[in-house]
């Protein structure tokens, strides 16, 4: 390599560096204040919407003296619900909201639920299929570390639920062929159709690269610093902690009541740092 095309290489690896460098030191910083303690996090700007929202949330101080009210060891501590301010001792929490609801930001693999990720609370998909997030709660992440075997199996399993889901809206839309042939009582016929379904099920998702799988960097990730796997995709995950992990892991060891609320209220206040 020339001494001209070796200066541009370098120019062009400084200038890459320094993008990612200036892209991360452009984020928000929000500072949440416990009892137990300060955690910093930084927002992240690929997700936009949250990001908005909760800084608009912060600024106007409506997650001032509200509860972390679900805390479970070795998974998570969620807080943000308004009904949580001044709370009685025995009431149960988590259904409070601001009436809104953001659309879901995924950006996999890029973000993802490692320990000390932030992401947006939601309803389940029953009554929310299209995952849509909370206007206000939202949870901090604690998880496990997880074996090469156990992601293998959390992958298969994913896969199969994706599979099966596709199947099912297949045999909605041949409902009457896969009827004609019961009520024909032709059960050799009725098994090639379900099995033909279930072949063009899983071509669909082939094709339309839908398969769920841990790329081997963030599999290292959950093996050694961990966090909630089974929730890629499903949850939008929108900052990370930068300073104050130690102060999640004393929170999610609190105890807790048989609703996860923590038996000793631990309210947070949180302010935009920049």
């Amino acid at each position: 390599m020339n001494r001209i095309r070796l200066f541009s290489f370098l120019v062009a690896g400084w200038l890459l560096t320094s993008c990612h460098s200036d892209a991360k030191n452009d984020r928000t910083r929000v500072l949440v204040e416990t009892s137990r303690g300060d955690i910093t996090i930084e927002l992240y700007n690929e997700t936009p919407l949250h990001r908005d929202n909760f800084i608009r949330l912060a600024k106007s101080g409506f997650y001032n003296d509200l509860l972390f009210h679900r805390v479970i060891r070795d998974f998570m501590i969620q807080g943000g619900d308004p009904e949580s301010r001044d709370a009685l001792p025995d009431q149960l929490l988590g259904n409070g909201d601001t009436g809104q609801k953001i659309d879901p930001e995924f950006r996999y693999p890029q973000y993802f639920h490692k320990r000390g990720t932030l992401a947006a609370a939601r309803e389940g998909d029953d009554k929310n299929p299209d995952k849509k997030s909370s206007g206000c709660q939202f949870f901090l992440v604690w998880g496990k570390t997880f074996s090469e075997n156990e992601l293998n199996e959390l992958v298969r399993s994913r896969n199969e639920k994706i599979l099966q889901q596709e199947v099912n809206l297949l045999f909605q839309e041949n409902e009457a062929l896969l009827q004609n042939s019961e009520d024909a009582n032709n059960m050799m016929r009725l098994q090639i159709l379900m099995d033909s379904l279930r072949a063009e099920g899983k071509k669909r998702i082939e094709n339309e690269n839908r398969q769920f799988h841990i790329p081997d960097s963030i599999r290292a990730v959950y093996r050694t610093l961990g966090g909630t796997p089974w929730l890629d995709q499903n949850y939008t995950v929108f900052g990370e902690v930068t300073e104050g992990l130690e102060v999640i892991e004393k929170i999610q060891s609190a105890a807790t009541d048989k609703a996860d609320r923590p038996l000793n209220d631990i309210k947070m206040k949180i302010t935009i740092q920049k």
